[in-house]
C-alpha cells in the first residue's frame, strides 16, 4: 500500500500544510488500496495563489502553443493508459475490461476532442463595427467524483486548458489514485508551473474553501445535487461563474413500435453498466402497459448473463459499488421498493450469493413500479431497476418528465416516432435506439440535472468570457 501524502502545486510535489491521512479502500476487498492526505484551506490558499500568478503568461500563450501542450499530454497519457486503468479499477471497482477499454480511454478521448475543437475555435469575430473577443475566464476550480474519474477530471482540465485558465483539481476523496496518476501526466507533459495544481480532500476541507475563494473565477463540480447545491452556494458570494453536472433519473421509454425483447435487453444492460453508477443511466423503463409481464420475463432472463465479481476478472462484467456507504444507501432504497408495492423480478436486498466480502449489489429489478415511488424518484446510483407502465405515448411522455431531474432520455422505436417523442423529452440529451454519445455534443442537464455543458467546443463555453471592442 502506498502513500500519496503530498499535493501537486506550482508544478512540484509538496507536503500539506497538516498532516491529515486517509484510507482509500478497495471496495472489493474492504481494505486500504492506498493512503491520501487530505489538505485544508491553506493548501487551497496555496493552489490558487500559484494558479493566479501563472494565469497571466499563460494566458497569453498562442493556439499553437495550447496545441503542442495538448498533443504532450495526450502522449503521455497513451503511455500510462495501464497505470490509470488499474488506479481506476483499484480505488472505485470497476471491472478491469471496463477499466482498460472505457474509463481510462475516456481521459484521452476528452484531450483529443479538445484539441480538435481548439483547432478550429474562433476567439474573436466581427460584429458590425465591434470586435467580440472569448478570453479565459481566468483561475478555476474543480471538483469531480468517483464514478467516472477519469472522464470527468479530462472533460474539465481539457478545456480549461485549451481556452488559456489556469487550475485547481480536487479530485473525489472516495477515488482519488487516478488523480493522483492525471497530476504525474501533467508534470511529464511539461504543463507549465501553476497552471495545472491537484489538493486532495473532502468537501468540508477543500471544496468549501475552493469554492468561495475570492481569487477563484469559475467552479466546475460534477457529482450528487445535494453538494452541487452546496458548491453554488458558497460561490454566491464571491459572484463566481458555476457549472454543475449533476445528478439523473433517466427515462427509457420503449415504444410499441420497438422490438421489445432487444429494447428491453439492452436498457437493462445499460443500466448495470459500470455497476450503476452512471448519472445518465436509463434507470426508469417505460413499456406499454400490455407488455409488463413480457418485458419483466426479459429482464429477469437477461440479469443472469451479467457476471458479478471480481474486478481483476477479466470476465467480471460487474463490480462492486464504490463503498460501504454507497452499499447501504441502495440496500435501503431497495427495502423501499419492497415495502412501497413494487413488483420484484429478481436481485434484491443482499449480496449475490458467493461474494461476503466487498460491497457488491445484486443486479435489481423491479416491475410494476408507478412514478411516486421512492425507487421511481430518486437517484439509486446503483444497478436498479424500475420498468414502469403507460397506456398511451402521451402518457408516457408525461410520465419521463415527471422528475425533478433532466439529464439524459432513451427512446426505442420506429425512427420518425421517435424523434417527435424526443423533442418532448425535457432532457439535455436523447439518445434514440441506442445511439452512443459523441465527445464532441454537449453533455449537461435540465432542472436539478445541472447548469451548463460539457464536452468538446460546447465545454468551452464554460472557461470563456465575452468582450465586446467596439472600433477595434
Amino acid at each position: 500500500m502506498q502513500t500519496y501524502d503530498k499535493f501537486y502545486i506550482n508544478g512540484e510535489w509538496v507536503a500539506p500544510a497538516e498532516e491529515n491521512l486517509l484510507d482509500v479502500i478497495n471496495p472489493a476487498t474492504e481494505q486500504p488500496v492506498g493512503r491520501i492526505a487530505l489538505g485544508n484551506a491553506t493548501d487551497v490558499d496555496r493552489a490558487v495563489a500559484a494558479a493566479r500568478a501563472a494565469f497571466d503568461s499563460y494566458s497569453q500563450t498562442s493556439r499553437e502553443q495550447r496545441i503542442e501542450l495538448l498533443e504532450r499530454i495526450i502522449e503521455v497519457h497513451q503511455k500510462r493508459m495501464e497505470d490509470m486503468a488499474q488506479a481506476i479499477s483499484a480505488e472505485m471497482g470497476a471491472p478491469i475490461t471496463l477499466a482498460r477499454t472505457a474509463q481510462a480511454p475516456s481521459g484521452v478521448q476528452h484531450l483529443a476532442t479538445a484539441l480538435e475543437a481548439l483547432r478550429g475555435f474562433e476567439f474573436e469575430e466581427r460584429l458590425g463595427e465591434v470586435t467580440v473577443f472569448r478570453e479565459a475566464i481566468g483561475v478555476c476550480g474543480l471538483i469531480t467524483p468517483w464514478n467516472w474519474p477519469a472522464n470527468q477530471i479530462s472533460c474539465k482540465v481539457a478545456p480549461a486548458l485549451a481556452t488559456g485558465c489556469t487550475m485547481v483539481l480536487k479530485p473525489s476523496e472516495v477515488a482519488p489514485l487516478s488523480g493522483i496518476v492525471w497530476a504525474e501526466i501533467m508534470d511529464e507533459a511539461g504543463v507549465p508551473p501553476g497552471v495545472f495544481n491537484l489538493v486532495n480532500g473532502d468537501g468540508p476541507g477543500v471544496g468549501v474553501p475552493l469554492s468561495s475563494h475570492p481569487d477563484v473565477d469559475m467552479m466546475s463540480f460534477t457529482g450528487s445535487t445535494r453538494a452541487g447545491i452546496s458548491v453554488a452556494k458558497c460561490a454566491a458570494d464571491t459572484v463566481k461563474r458555476v457549472a454543475l453536472e449533476l445528478g439523473g433519473k433517466s427515462p427509457n421509454i420503449v415504444l410499441r413500435s420497438a422490438n421489445l425483447e432487444q429494447s428491453v435487453g439492452a436498457g437493462v444492460m445499460h443500466v448495470m453498466h459500470n455497476t450503476g453508477q452512471s448519472c445518465n443511466a436509463p434507470t426508469r423503463m417505460l413499456v406499454p402497459a400490455e407488455s409488463m409481464e413480457q418485458a419483466a420475463q426479459i429482464a429477469a432472463a437477461t440479469v443472469p448473463a451479467l457476471a458479478v465479481g471480481d474486478p481483476g476478472d477479466e470476465a467480471t462484467f460487474m463490480g462492486p459499488v464504490v463503498s460501504e456507504a454507497q452499499y447501504n444507501k441502495i440496500q435501503g432504497l431497495i427495502q423501499r421498493g419492497i415495502e412501497e408495492g413494487a413488483e420484484l423480478v429478481c436481485g434484491g436486498l443482499g449480496k449475490p450469493a458467493g461474494l461476503e466480502t466487498g460491497y457488491y449489489v445484486q443486479p435489481t429489478v423491479f416491475a410494476r413500479v408507478n412514478n411516486d415511488m421512492t425507487i421511481a424518484r430518486e437517484e439509486i446510483f446503483g444497478p436498479v431497476l424500475s420498468i414502469l407502465p403507460y397506456e398511451t405515448e402521451d402518457e408516457a411522455i408525461a410520465i419521463a418528465n415527471d422528475t425533478e431531474y433532466g439529464l439524459s432520455g432513451y427512446v426505442q422505436g420506429e425512427l420518425k416516432e421517435a424523434q417527435q417523442v424526443a423533442r418532448k423529452l425535457r432532457a439535455g440529451m436523447v439518445h434514440i435506439n441506442g445511439a452512443p454519445l459523441d465527445p464532441a455534443a454537449p453533455f449537461g442537464g435540465y432542472k436539478k440535472s445541472g447548469i451548463g455543458r460539457e464536452w468538446g467546443v460546447y465545454g468551452f463555453e464554460e472557461f470563456l468570457e465575452t468582450k465586446a471592442v467596439p472600433g477595434y
